[in-house]
């Protein structure tokens, strides 16, 4: 007996039944796929599968024999009408035979789904309004039209598809996930910020679940001390800006995915705008200020942010629901600190799998919420140690932080106002600030400054010290200078806040290097 058929006549199921009985049989399962007379708010009439059947029939006898050898079920069958058919006929048959009623299950369930997806047979709807789709073609057996057995394309369908079709199989057989969620993923919009080594997994998870649209915010160029953290790229692609890298990488794993790319960081003034056109937001950069900004805004615009950092070998890991009364970034940390202390991968340094472990949790934690996973969105700071193997969960309060000053909204609105405020200026030399009427002041710590010294003459002030040192250097503009422009944009907005007219050179002193080679 064949283990799979194409049937043109309808299925005569008791027949099929008595062929499977076994005297070892202590349980037998069966699958009916019935023609129903609506599909995704449309109204069918009816409906009609072609098959490449030569190829059909030969891929239907292997699934059905991986099924019996990788559950060691007794007998089992599967019949697939070809042809026309009416509301309510049998499409689809399956029926397994086992010593146990598990193995029954398991079966019949593989069967069903390699069927669906690897099978070329093809459906043709039939409407009420008269008109006629080809749905459903997600097998992954291709076809050319020169080779079906009649020579003809049949209105274009049994050409190859010019597409790839993805193959959701293994996540949609998770009770969890099913059809049904695997539709909320196609249809979520997740904007991913930054690029590199957490950005790198979160975008090719999301992508290959089938995240509907992807939004990537990168304004970097790849750099070779970016490889060994960041392998969704490679040496190929040195000197190429990673948003246009990331957008290529999705679009060749899973070229149904829709993608957007921002090739500038997000602003304060826009960035609440662009957050409001995703249903979550995924923080992946090492700058600080990204991160309380993008905190402000999911707050503000009622956007779950996931939020992870890396120091050396260990992470944490939050996650912001933007709901009344749950905690925020500001809850734990009010003020962001100094660049200086947080320092970056190039200052600490790094191992690879580090930020590819948190951005795999954040690529988690962003599936939990969009499926509605058990475990989505909870608000613990998670601390993860890569040396040790241990994860730790801390409550946080939210008694105190942001309740104590009006509110996660009210604290973000504030420091978003101020956000606003466009304090970074540039310049291609020092000379041109100071001739137009800037006080220069130096950031950097000692061993910088006796390094390379400014061009200028100007006060000598760490950026760790700046938010309680004398005000007296301070008087006019004042132009705060560092090496990346990162310390000197946060001690700008300290002294703001202590009244103080002041700005930040924009990419620091590396910038200024940078002018004048390419002058």
């Amino acid at each position: 007996m064949t283990r799979f058929t194409l049937a043109t006549e309808p299925v005569d199921v008791a027949t099929l039944r008595d062929a499977l009985k076994h005297s070892g049989s202590g349980g037998f399962c069966s699958f009916e796929g019935w023609v129903r007379n609506n599909n995704e708010g449309r109204e069918v009439s009816g409906l009609a599968y072609e098959a490449y059947a030569e190829l059909a029939i030969s891929e239907g006898e292997r699934v059905v024999d991986e099924a019996v050898a990788r559950y060691g079920v007794l007998a089992a069958h599967c019949v697939h009408r070809v042809g026309d058919l009416k509301i309510g006929d049998l499409a689809v048959w399956i029926g397994v035979s086992a010593a146990h009623r598990d193995e029954a299950f398991r079966a019949c369930r593989y069967i069903i789904d390699e069927i669906k997806h690897r099978l070329p047979i093809w459906k043709k709807e039939h409407y009420i309004d008269g008109d006629t789709a080809w749905v459903a073609c997600t097998h992954a057996a291709h076809v050319e039209a020169d080779d079906h057995p009649d020579g003809h394309s049949h209105e274009g369908h049994l050409r190859v598809p010019s597409t790839f079709m993805p193959d959701y199989s293994r996540q949609t057989r998770l009770r969890e996930v099913g059809d049904t969620g695997q539709g909320k993923l196609a249809a979520a919009r997740v904007l991913v910020i930054g690029a590199g080594g957490l950005g790198c997994p979160v975008i090719s998870y999301l992508a290959g679940a089938g995240v509907g649209t992807l939004g990537i915010v990168d304004d970097d160029v790849l750099e070779a001390s970016n490889l060994h953290r960041q392998v969704m790229y490679d040496a190929r692609d040195i000197g190429q800006r990673k948003v246009d890298l990331a957008a290529r990488r999705v679009a060749a794993l899973n070229p149904v995915v829709k993608v957007q790319t921002f090739a500038e960081p997000l602003r304060a003034d826009t960035i609440a705008d662009v957050f409001a056109q995703f249903d979550l937001v995924v923080e992946c950069t090492d700058d600080l200020g990204s991160r309380y900004l993008a905190n402000d805004a999911a707050v503000l615009t009622g956007t779950p942010l996931i939020l992870a950092s890396v120091y050396q070998y260990e992470g944490q890991l939050q996650v912001v629901s933007a709901l009344p009364g749950h905690a925020c970034l500001r809850c734990l940390w009010p003020e962001p600190p100094s660049p200086a202390l947080a320092g970056s991968c190039a200052e600490t340094g790094v191992l690879g799998p580090v930020p590819g472990v948190l951005g795999t949790l954040q690529a988690m934690e962003a599936l939990k919420l969009l499926l509605g996973l058990p475990g989505a969105g909870d608000p613990s700071l998670q601390l993860v140690d890569l040396l040790e193997g241990t994860r730790q969960r801390l409550p946080v309060d939210v008694g105190s932080g942001c309740s104590l000053h009006g509110g996660c909204t009210v604290v973000a609105q504030r420091a978003l106002d101020t956000a606003m405020v466009d304090i970074d200026r540039r310049f291609d030399e020092l000379a041109d600030a100071v001739a137009r009427g800037f006080v220069v002041v130096d950031v950097r710590d000692a061993d910088e400054i006796d390094a390379s010294p400014l061009p200028v003459a100007s006060p000598c002030i760490p950026a760790s010290e700046i938010a309680r040192c004398p005000l007296g250097p301070f008087h006019g503009d004042v132009l705060l200078v560092c090496a990346s422009g990162k310390r000197s944009h946060h001690a700008a907005r300290q002294l703001r806040q202590r009244g103080v007219e002041a700005y930040s050179l924009v990419g620091g002193l590396n910038a200024l290097r940078d002018s004048a080679v390419c002058a």
